[in-house]
């Protein structure tokens, strides 16, 4: 399977993804639509070793991947909108424990139960914590099924490499898609974990918790983490697409962002000077390309599939010194391409006709 380039759904990739990224333990709950994911390892883990298990509840499914990750473990959880809400709990224990661990949400709309359509309103969510307490966790979004291979396997590598939960926010449109990938098993093995919980027979005992109860011990350790965070800040990745000379900026990710980049082109056909910047990793967030644009005098027009949540993360990038528009969809309703185009055209300046 690996290093061959298949026809695989996403969450079915994700999936083989994280088993080759050295994840033997998977702890989930059903919810469309992710369900693909726990269905998936539920057939792979036995065959390679690892233990699937389908908890009673999600807080049940967070709390397991605690205990497996507080062991040494690779492990992971998958859920979507309103059952990664209820595992909010669990992951700030998480990042208050320093535990690296995957999360998964492919998705969908609401809120409250909402729907099963696509929808991007879980950013606020995903990128501000989530949970109690200051913590952030590091977030990617893909835009393809190759991305999510290829981003589930990193997420693997930077939760062991800063001892903190990873998040893939996804949706249930590229959850559900069919696409060519290639999965490459990594180059390195997991790291060694000296401070798991793996037995003490020759060494002292290790502690792992997330309670700090004596005077001015529980702002050290957040102290420590806020330093931690910083250094997290390395992460940031982003795509861009015609933003040398674009005089307006689609800013864009995940599924709004693989309809974007058509109405780009298209405007683009049309002589419109229009860029696109991806943000690939939400938090942290890529300010600094988008800035660099604001500097340049260039506007900015955000897509999103939710009632705008992203753009507060481009106001505060431009920092003032040019307009951010904002265009969405809610409630899991995808935009078409010629609705971004008609967006485009509305605020990016006509090209000047040649004499």
């Amino acid at each position: 399977m690996y290093g061959k380039k298949l026809l695989m759904k996403g969450n079915d990739a994700l999936a083989e993804a994280a088993i080759a990224a050295g994840c033997l333990y998977y702890f989930g709950y059903p919810i469309t639509p992710q369900n693909e994911i726990p269905a998936y390892m539920s057939r792979r883990m036995p065959q390679v070793g690892g233990v699937f298990l389908q908890s009673e509840s999600e807080l049940a499914a967070i709390n397991m991947v605690f205990g497996a990750a507080a062991a040494g473990v690779r492990a992971m959880t998958s859920s979507s909108s309103p059952g990664i809400s209820l595992k909010q709990e669990g992951i700030s224990y998480l990042a208050g424990a320093e535990l690296p661990a995957v999360i998964v949400n492919i998705a969908r709309g609401g809120p409250g139960l909402g729907n099963i359509s696509p929808s991007q309103a879980d950013y606020f969510q995903s990128t501000r914590g989530g949970g109690h307490g200051d913590y952030n966790m590091l977030v990617f979004a893909p835009a393809s099924v190759q991305e999510t291979v290829d981003l589930t396997m990193l997420s693997f590598e930077l939760a062991d490499k800063y001892r903190n939960p990873v998040l893939i926010l996804s949706d249930g449109l590229l959850g559900q898609m069919l696409e060519p990938v290639v999965i490459n098993p990594p180059k390195a093995k997991p790291p060694d974990k000296p401070w798991a919980l793996s037995g003490a027979k020759s060494r002292p005992a290790n502690c792992i918790k997330s309670l700090y109860l004596g005077e001015g011990v529980l702002e050290k350790h957040n102290l420590r983490l806020q330093q931690k965070y910083k250094s997290m800040q390395q992460e940031v990745c982003c795509e861009e697409l015609y933003v040398k000379d674009a005089q307006l900026v689609i800013v864009a990710f995940g599924t709004a962002a693989r309809i974007a980049k058509s109405a780009v082109r298209s405007a683009r056909n049309k002589g419109l000077p229009v860029g696109l910047i991806r943000p690939i990793s939400l938090w942290p967030f890529p300010s600094q390309p988008i800035l660099k644009m604001a500097d340049q005098g260039a506007s900015f027009l955000t897509i999103e599939l939710n009632s705008g949540q992203m753009i507060e993360d481009v106001k505060l990038a431009v920092n003032g010194k040019s307009k951010v528009h904002f265009f969405g969809r809610a409630g899991g309703e995808i935009p078409t391409p010629e609705e971004i185009l008609d967006q485009i055209e509305q605020y990016c300046p006509k090209p000047v006709a040649s004499r």
